[in-house]
């Protein structure tokens, strides 16, 4: 990935993020977004995050 850096006003801000990722091939935008997701998802010892459970207890009334 080569970085970049330009300055553009930030009502040019929209339309330049929006021609920048059409300009890029589906297999690239596909590959940022991967790298942006183990980024995110990134732990200590390099496993993916489980997901949590989630339990609800609800009552209800006897018909």
């Amino acid at each position: 990935m080569e970085k970049v850096i330009r300055k553009i006003s930030l009502k040019d801000k929209h339309n330049y993020d929006l021609e920048y990722w059409l300009s890029k091939t589906a297999e690239e935008r596909i590959s940022a977004i991967e790298f942006l997701r183990q980024q995110f998802y990134e732990t200590k010892d390099g496993s993916p995050p489980r997901p949590q459970r989630v339990i609800r207890v609800i009552k209800h009334k006897p018909r």
